[in-house]
């Protein structure tokens, strides 16, 4: 059986390999591991020593979540969220602003001589590419799948100058990863040539050999990767290979990115809801504001119940609509053109809360509609929102968060 190259280099090009830098795990300090009961005076000292020890915790945690990007990269973050897939289910109109805000980027001065840098060096996490069907079908399946985490790891300035390509799919199963003997040929280009690879399995104490026979793949195995802009930041890397497919990389992912890429795994996504929202209410200068849109649900805290009458009028599905004069919208499509549809309003309670009731529900088909008679009232508590996300605590205390989709839907 033949076995193409194009298995492991997903990130050169040539060769198209499955394979954000995500930031460290801060877990916050526990009181419990500290108190000695023997002496009353050392729990003092010990709690203050604590509480300093946490404190310097959630600044740093908060000076994470406040990481530095440029107006331009910021239009290309913009552009990137929401897109799945790592640009495999991207619309046309999404791919042409993710290009545009490349090429802008491109035209910007970044790190001279990307190669030369030291800003290169390390852990990349993939977050976007071009063209991922022009890959081997193992690729497509690695990188397109958002639950699995891609890296490239550039290490140029040691005695064995690599560069690999790593697919994670998880704590509990480990990952496969490809590596390449690399050089530089100028201040841009990496050259490479895959030479070997394994799967590390989390379960197993020893690596197991990926079956590609490199040396016999001769130039197949070879390719090479332009560094077209380097952030002097260091946190954004925009790389094109050899055969045109532009690939967009970061090491320190924006906030908003982290947690969409935990929703779309769907392990752990209460817990990074409720950080996300604590440490932007840290560092909040004003109260959020509902704003005016087309939000459509990614994620709630409850499972949807077996009525889907009664999911659709409590906002567990679907789309929800928010207008400027106090008018909401849940719409849920159902099938064959027809859909569900229920307005009501919203009115201001608090600093951040509003007092919603929902009365005017109906099947609707095309000009026509069947009035139902649906009443809910409940509190919705803002707790978060942006020009890309909005999260909530809803009807039952629900936790929800929705994508605004407001120009995908213009488009």
């Amino acid at each position: 059986m033949a076995v193409g190259v194009a298995k492991l280099g997903f990130l050169s090009n040539t060769c198209h390999h499955p394979a954000l830098s995500p930031h460290r795990n801060n877990n916050h300090f526990s009181y419990s591991n500290v108190i000695n009961t023997s002496s009353p005076g050392r729990i003092r000292r010990r709690l203050y020593l604590s509480s300093q020890i946490s404190g310097s915790l959630i600044k740093e945690e908060e000076e994470q979540q406040q990481v530095l990007f440029t107006e331009p990269e910021t239009q290309l973050i913009e552009a990137l969220i929401g897109i799945q897939g790592r640009g495999r289910d991207a619309s046309s109109q999404q791919l042409k602003e993710v290009e545009r805000a490349v090429q802008s980027l491109e035209g910007q001065e970044g790190a001279p001589d990307p190669t030369d840098s030291n800003l290169i060096e390390g852990r990349w996490q993939l977050v976007f590419t071009t063209r991922p069907g022009t890959a081997s079908p193992i690729q497509r399946t690695f990188v397109g799948v958002d639950g699995f985490s891609v890296f490239q790891e550039v290490y140029l300035k040691t005695d064995d100058p690599r560069v690999s390509n790593i697919v994670k799919f998880s704590e509990a199963i480990g990952e496969l990863k490809g590596e390449a003997a690399a050089s530089v040929k100028d201040g841009t280009r990496i050259l490479f040539r895959f030479d070997r690879a394994a799967f590390s399995f989390s379960f197993l104490p020893f690596k197991v050999p990926y079956p590609v026979p490199f040396k016999l793949l001769g130039e197949e195995a070879k390719g090479w990767l332009d560094t077209t802009y380097l952030s002097q930041s260091g946190n954004i890397r925009i790389s094109r290979g050899n055969k045109g497919t532009t690939f967009v990389l970061q090491k320190e992912t924006a906030p908003r990115q982290k947690l969409l890429a935990t929703i779309s795994t769907g392990v752990g996504v209460k817990e990074a809801v409720e950080k996300f929202v604590a440490l932007n209410q840290r560092v909040a200068s004003t109260e959020p504001e509902l704003q005016a849109g087309i939000w459509q649900l990614i994620w709630s805290s409850q499972q949807e119940t077996d009525s889907w009458i009664e999911n659709a009028a409590n906002g567990l599905m679907g789309k929800q609509i928010v207008k400027e004069s106090g008018q909401l919208r849940f719409v849920v499509d159902i099938l064959l053109g027809m859909r569900f549809s229920m307005d009501g309003n919203f009115v201001k309670s608090g600093n951040s809360t509003y007092d919603v009731t929902m009365d005017d529900a109906a099947i609707v088909a095309g000009s026509f509609g069947l009035p139902m008679e649906m009443i809910t009232k409940f509190e919705l508590e803002l707790l978060y929102v942006d020009n890309k996300i909005q999260i909530t605590r809803g009807y039952n205390n629900i936790l929800f968060v929705h994508l605004r989709v407001d120009d995908a839907e213009k488009k």
